[in-house]
Parts: C-alpha cells; structure tokens; sequence
C-alpha cells in the first residue's frame, strides 16, 4: 500500500483488478474524460495498456472505505514518459493521471483527498519538486478540482491528446513544492 488517508487507500495494481479495470473502462460516462467514448476496454487492451508494460509507470487503484473505486498512476517525468519538455532536468518532477470509475462516488470530495494526497506522497516520499497533469481544457470539473488542491495552469497545449476522434487541448498544470 502506498498510503492511506480520511477513509482513502492507494495501493498497487494487482493481477485481480483486471476486471474492475475492464468494468471502468468500458463505461462512457467514465470514459468520457479518460481515453474517450470511442475507446471502450475489453480484458486483452486492458493487459497491453496497464499489464504488459515495460516502463517506469507505478499504478494503483483507489479504494474509499473499501471500496475499489479507482485508478491512478505516477511517473517520474523524463523525456521518456512526456513529449512536455517545459521543464529543467535538474529538478525532480512527477506526473499523475487518474480517474474514478464509480460514478456514483463522483463530486463528493474523493477526488480532491486523493489528489492532495498523491502530491504529498510524491513530495514526501519521492522528494518532488513539482507535480504536473494535462488535463483536456473542457474537463471543468476535473480543474476546479486541481486547482483546489493548489494546482496552477501553466500554459495550453494546443492539440495535446487525440479523444474522440479529434486532437484536443489541454492544460499543462503544475503543483510546486513550496
């Protein structure tokens, strides 16, 4: 377990949370925002996508008072793991993506706990400098949850990520260990 908080637990990706990933995934409400309605997961895209990957992506699923609820991931950020290159390699930086899966347990605080949370870990426990996200520029809900937990828009990347058929602009945020 990487670290658990107010009822909130991260833990690693295990060979058993396959189905919940397939479950989330092919839900267009969750997909909405996450890899888009046109993309739906079965069992062997979720094995290439979040299994049989040789990289230096730590994933996690999010439990909430027990309940797998979610996903999220982190990873160091290099030339490597982002085309981003706004950044100094002599700082320790952090990338993060996530979503929740159940719907249900959407807009009641949980994301904002867990965003909070994975930035201090990586602060903490990783000794990050900043904690960056591009999240697409449409995704409001999602913003004004970054940005209450301290996150600031840096820039727009124009046509940053292809969803739904069409390239997409996001915002470059960042979180500054202060």
């Amino acid at each position: 377990m990487l670290f658990e908080k107010e009822g909130l637990r991260v833990r690693e990706l295990l060979q058993r949370d396959k189905l919940l990933l397939v479950n989330w995934l092919s839900n267009p409400v969750v997909l909405e925002y996450y890899e888009g309605r046109d993309n739906s997961f079965d069992l062997e895209k979720v094995d290439d996508k979040f299994y049989n990957c040789n990289d230096d992506v730590s994933r996690c699923i999010i439990e909430f008072e027990g309940k797998d609820l979610g996903y999220i991931q982190y990873y160091r950020f290099d030339e490597m793991t982002s085309k981003i290159d706004d950044y100094s390699e002599k700082e320790i930086i952090y990338g993060i993506d996530q979503f929740i899966g159940e719907p249900d347990y959407w807009n009641r605080g949980i994301g904002t706990l867990l965003v909070k949370s994975m930035v201090e870990y990586l602060i903490e426990q990783k000794q990050a400098d900043r904690v960056v996200m591009d999240p697409q520029v449409q995704n409001e809900r999602a913003l004004k949850c970054y940005e209450k937990c301290g996150f600031n828009k840096v820039r727009i990347l124009p046509e940053h990520e292809f969803h739904e058929g069409k390239y997409r602009d996001c915002w470059l945020i960042e979180y500054k260990n202060p």
